[in-house]
């Protein structure tokens, strides 16, 4: 690093310290009401609903009731009772229902009935006393007329001290109209009006052809899916950003979950800062780091405004959390140790190849397009490093200054010789991490420009030994709009780019330059999800538009983008130029999957499908927030699939062997392919797929066909240290995932000095607010 690169790195800490802390850490769309800083509770609102009082003459009470007043409850009073058997009814037109009430150490039981059949059992009993709490909730009825009942069962638990019920007030999505017939031509398999959790059904039952992929909707996520990353073989971590989402913890909305994917259960978790577009990765000894944010307030905030706890500077950490049960799994904050130098948002986190994580770019506060002002043009790390000079502090990279005004979210991969690729706007370049140096490449072609909010997605292709690793980028979807126009000057129907660009890097390939593709649809904020076959799923986005909502004229709702793509695409890699996508087989869906959609393969081997909200807070209008699950079964799964019996160990050092107990599907012939992917599946986000790599091992088949020797990648530059999956590829059709870990399962290298002098010259969440807190009536 030069003197002036480092005197700039020092400036840009110390101006943070000093400018930050005066001004207001959101500069994007705020709506009515968004700037009013008021107590967090889970009653709320949205647009598109309604909300009814406990004393609207619509609510039909039986038995002894009572009327208390407080200002605790929403309009100051609720209907209160501990009679057994004491009920109220309602009957409402639209596609969800919510009931709100309080919880506290004298509440009983309730049981809930929608449309005459029982819905949930309801045990109200919490240690403290809270008010507006979402006590029933379900968002996802056919539209028409429904009627919910609520009745004080007379019981309670072993813990509480009452029977008491209270009704403080009913909310109803009122939802869009009956949706018109699905033609065979947008056919997807729909389940809405099952119950709310059922088991995953077997794709093999259904009747469709073999080379046909399903589609099922299946499972709610609680809190709104902007971020996704599968953990272990049985669940995902999702967060969002601070909203009023339908999940609570400690008595305020959720913001972040774990996702069973075998059960669709739901597990909140509590999170101190805002993860507001943060970014994440694994450590090289599975601990999960989500990184970046917004300021946040558990209990006092409002949606523009994000209160006391700031989460720009965040690094959350998650321990790996491996087992079926999750109880006992929990995100950790320490602002006081643990933190970025810098404030960031949009922000990048990459896992390079000692295992420990880059953070690149992003913006210096929450907003939109970013601009010279709030652009953080430089990377730094966790653990901090001393490279050039930096001792631990951020180091300036020339490329995000070039690369603006279309920047944030670069696309980045770690490469096989330990170098990264980054692609921001129109450009690219290799960077050596090691020397802090830059290689620019190529422009991108045809001023496409694919990152936020002009944003397309990319993609490492996968790596395997037989080429020696060579690495190659495809990159896909994006805008040519002029990232210089005012938000006045671009429309919503401004079209997409359908172009997909690839390059080799290396020399030659690097001189070849970028290969040019059309997807068969234009589309903007795509996700690109690897297949352990090495195919590519290209799915979710918008043909017109751009990222983000509230700034571009033509909106749809308050969303920048519209014209939804619903039919998802396959790319062949090694496929013939001119005959690489298909979307042969392929159902539509009829969810719009658009701003913070997500997409990631299980362990399963299908793709789960969340997400999408170009929206400020939870909005029920178009193009609200959605929280259905989708699952795309490739048509592998209606196959006959090899097993993963055992031998899986659970740490594989580089270059080290192991046996695998397999067993082949019977139809497998002498001579059949086989394939051994090892696969990171990413840390998905604004269709960044951070991290995600597939790697081929090397192996050998047992004479009698059950044993598979398999030997990890030679060093951490092919596959970074970490957790990954390995699946078994037979003709095809790949196996189960089973998870491990490679490398030698140590943390990341620690400089302590490094860390030290990194948190002597820069200041904790340095947009932190104080902001009074009222208290809370405890009374029954």
């Amino acid at each position: 690093m030069g003197v002036r690169s480092l005197l700039l790195s020092w400036t840009l800490v110390a101006l943070l310290a000093t400018v930050c802390s005066a001004e207001s850490a959101w500069h994007g769309h705020t709506t009515s009401g968004s700037t009013k800083v008021s107590r967090f509770t889970p009653y709320y609102v949205p647009p598109g609903a309604k909300s009814y009082d406990s004393s609207s003459p619509l609510l039909h009470y039986t038995g002894d009731w009572s009327e208390s007043f407080s200002s605790k409850y929403v309009q100051k009073s609720a209907r209160v009772t501990s009679t057994s058997g004491a009920g109220v009814s309602f009957t409402y037109t639209g596609t969800g229902v919510e009931w709100f009430g309080s919880l506290g150490p004298k509440r009983g039981i309730a049981q809930v009935y929608l449309d005459g059949k029982p819905a949930e059992r309801v045990d109200m009993f919490n240690n403290v006393s809270m008010s507006q709490q979402r006590i029933f909730w379900s968002l996802d009825l056919p539209q028409g007329k429904h009627t919910l009942k609520i009745v004080n069962t007379g019981e309670k638990s072993s813990e509480s001290k009452g029977t008491v019920m209270d009704v403080d007030a009913l909310v109803v999505t009122q939802g869009p109209p009956p949706p018109e017939a699905l033609t065979q031509q947008n056919m997807a398999v729909s389940y809405s009006e099952m119950p709310s959790y059922p088991p995953l059904l077997d794709m093999s039952s259904k009747f469709v052809p073999e080379d046909e992929w399903t589609l099922i909707q299946n499972g709610s996520t609680g809190v709104h899916a902007m971020q996704l990353v599968i953990i272990s073989e049985t669940h995902a971590l999702i967060v969002d950003k601070v909203e009023h989402n339908p999940l609570t913890v400690s008595g305020h909305p959720a913001w972040a979950a774990l996702y069973n994917l075998r059960t669709h259960a739901l597990k909140p978790l509590s999170m101190q800062s805002n993860s507001f577009c943060a970014g994440g990765t694994f450590l090289s000894n599975g601990t999960l780091v989500n990184v970046g944010g917004n300021p946040v307030v558990e209990d006092h905030t409002a949606a523009a405004d994000f209160g006391d706890v700031d989460g720009l500077q965040a690094i959350r950490i998650f321990e790996p959390c491996e087992a079926a049960n999750v109880d006992d799994c929990w995100i950790y904050e320490n602002h006081s140790r643990i933190r970025m130098a810098s404030p960031r948002w949009y922000n990048t986190v990459l896992r390079i190849s000692d295992g420990s994580a880059m953070i690149i770019g992003g913006s210096l506060k929450g907003g939109w397009i970013n601009n010279q002002t709030t652009n953080n043009p430089t990377i730094e790390y966790f653990p901090p490093k001393n490279i050039a000079g930096s001792d631990g502090l951020p180091i300036h990279l020339p490329f995000l200054v070039d690369t603006l005004f279309s920047n944030l979210f670069p696309i980045a991969f770690s490469l096989p010789d330990g170098t990264v690729f980054m692609a921001a706007n129109r450009d690219a370049m290799i960077y050596d991490w090691k020397t802090n140096t830059e290689r620019r490449l190529p422009r991108i072609p045809n001023g496409v420009r694919v990152t936020y909010p002009m944003t397309g997605t990319g993609l490492l292709l996968p790596l395997s030994p037989e080429n020696d690793y060579t690495p190659e980028i495809l990159l896909c979807g994006g805008s040519t709009i002029d990232d210089t126009k005012p938000g006045y000057e671009i429309s919503s129907q401004d079209p997409a780019s359908s172009q997909c660009s690839r390059i080799v890097l290396t020399d030659a390939g690097i001189a070849a330059g970028w290969q040019v593709e059309q997807m068969p649809q234009a589309r903007t904020m795509p996700d690109a999800v690897l297949l352990p076959t090495g195919d590519v799923l290209i799915v979710n986005g918008a043909g017109s538009g751009i990222s983000g909502y509230g700034n571009v004229v033509d909106q749809v709702g308050a969303s920048n983008a519209d014209n939804p793509v619903l039919t998802p695409v396959l790319y062949d890699p090694n496929g013939p130029v001119g005959q690489r996508f298909s979307s042969a087989g392929m159902p539509s869906s009829d969810i719009p999957r658009l701003y913070h959609s997500v997409a990631t393969l299980t362990p399963n081997g299908d793709i789960m499908i969340a997400g999408s909200n170009p929206n400020l807070d939870r909005s029920e209008v178009k193009y609200g927030t959605e929280y259905r699950v989708e699952w795309l079964g490739p048509s592998y799964l209606k196959k006959e699939r090899p097993q993963i019996l055992g031998g899986v160990p659970k740490l594989l050092g580089f270059g080290k062997a192991a046996q695998l107990k397999i067993r082949l599907p019977s139809t497998t012939a002498q001579g059949a392919s086989i394939k051994v992917a090892l696969m990171d599946l990413g840390y998905v986000t604004h269709a960044v797929h951070a991290n995600s790599r597939l790697v081929y091992l090397e192996h050998s088949l047992s004479s009698d066909s059950s044993m598979l020797t398999i030997t990890a990648p030679p060093n951490g530059n092919i596959y970074p240290p970490g957790p990954g999956f390995i699946y078994v590829v037979v003709d095809g059709v790949p196996s189960k995932g089973a998870r491990l870990l490679i490398g030698d399962g140590h943390s990341p290298p620690v400089d302590q000095q490094a860390l030290e002098n990194m948190l002597e010259q820069t200041s904790v969440d340095q947009y932190e607010k104080s902001k009074g807190k009222s208290g809370e009536d405890d009374s029954e």
